[in-house]
């Protein structure tokens, strides 16, 4: 049957129906990454398992309500999807113009924490209070914007064709733009975010095409500059047993080392195939704190077992390589430093927070994407996805 309705005096072009619009091959819908999308809809899925588990027999946080944190981080889910369909409607592109607007209010959001507005959990002043229970951490949405300004500024001169790489002065410029962020969330002090805005500027660095030196020497300067924190004692006392708690695994086990301590258990005790969902006796004992945000991989580990760990790992593992292929297949340089700022994102803030449930990281505070609870994470996240697809499907057809 054809998909085409024709006009009632049969003259004229065909009038497409909603339908064939929709599957036609050079359509947005046929052409997203359902690989990617599927993935990230499968880990949301999987997380809000987790979540459940980690939470429903916390009557001092659900509420009462041992199904409050599973409905929150499904209703994150739909939300995100929605603000993925929206980014991919706009279009990176048309986003590259509103660069600047979105810059300004992301820095103003963070600075708003600083102020009464602000929230502080575990020693992190990183939230702004929204009311009605509702909270906000701008510190994700710096990321994307810092990943579109500096797109912008260091690809505008050569998809331009005025220069075949960024200049100095154009590296610095941007450089300039993410420092000032950066600087914002060492304040709160938030050093899991600051950590992954490092990796982000320097994936973005690389893409652009800009001189080696521009690398090394922040990557010197970065240790150099941590070297110098630690020496001159301007970590928090909680940022440095964290620490501490990394370098010696038996340090203080049942004070600066418990979250750690903790969490091998859960994952080790797990074995190949897990305990069993929801018969995880360390989740059901509540004994790994933050066990539905930073350290919901423990519940996989212990209630999935390897097998669980590892399929979560492949999930992001998918992610990441179809990434990977948008960045590649990009016909303009814009594009292609947007998606491996994506990439790099997601790569380094997954390896973070699994490693620092396996102890081959520190503990830096910051969410699995996708899986943890946490509805700032989930919108950022779903938003990034959405800057890959809006890259793929704005692409020539023929590519």
């Amino acid at each position: 049957m054809s998909t085409h309705s024709y006009s009632l005096d049969g003259y004229g072009p065909p009038r497409r129906t909603l339908w064939s619009k929709l599957t036609a091959r050079s359509s947005a819908v046929w052409r997203l990454d359902w690989v990617m999308v599927s993935a990230g809809v499968a880990l949301s899925i999987v997380g809000s398992l987790l979540v459940w588990s980690a939470t429903r027999h916390r009557t001092d946080l659900n509420q009462g309500d041992p199904y409050y944190f599973l409905t929150r981080h499904m209703l994150s889910l739909v939300v995100g999807l929605l603000l993925m369909a929206g980014t991919v409607w706009l279009g990176h592109r048309r986003l590259r113009g509103a660069v600047p607007f979105l810059y300004g209010a992301s820095v103003l959001l963070a600075l708003l924490v600083l102020t009464p507005l602000g929230a502080t959990i575990n020693g992190q002043r990183a939230w702004l209070r929204l009311g009605a229970g509702l909270s906000l951490q701008p510190a994700e949405f710096i990321k994307i914007t810092v990943i579109l300004g500096m797109a912008m500024l260091l690809a505008a001169k050569v998809d331009a064709g005025d220069q075949k790489h960024p200049d100095h002065r154009t590296v610095l410029n941007s450089l300039a733009l993410a420092a000032v962020p950066i600087l914002v969330i060492m304040l709160m002090p938030d050093l899991g975010s600051v950590m992954v805005m490092i990796v982000i500027v320097l994936g973005v660095l690389l893409a652009s095409g800009a001189s080696n030196r521009w690398v090394i020497g922040l990557t010197a300067a970065g240790v150099t500059g941590a070297v110098l924190v630690w020496a001159l004692g301007l970590l928090d006392e909680y940022q440095i047993d964290r620490f501490a708690a990394f370098a010696n695994p038996k340090l203080d086990p049942t004070g600066v080392g418990y979250n750690t301590n903790q969490a091998r258990i859960a994952i080790g005790s797990g074995g190949l195939l897990g305990k069993g969902l929801f018969h995880g006796s360390q989740t059901t004992g509540q004994f790994v704190p933050e066990q539905q945000t930073d350290f919901v991989f423990t519940v996989a580990g212990e209630e999935l077992g390897f097998v669980g760990g590892a399929f979560i790992i492949l999930l992001l593992g998918v992610l990441v390589w179809r990434g990977c292929r948008i960045a590649r297949e990009s016909s303009e340089l814009y594009s292609t430093i947007v998606a491996v700022g994506v990439i790099a994102w997601f790569a380094f803030q997954s390896f973070e927070n699994i490693g620092m449930s396996l102890g081959i990281m520190p503990v830096a505070g910051l969410p699995l994407p996708f899986v943890s609870y946490g509805g700032t994470s989930m919108f950022a996240s779903w938003i990034a996805v959405g800057l890959l697809q809006s890259i793929r499907v704005q692409r020539p057809v023929s590519a």
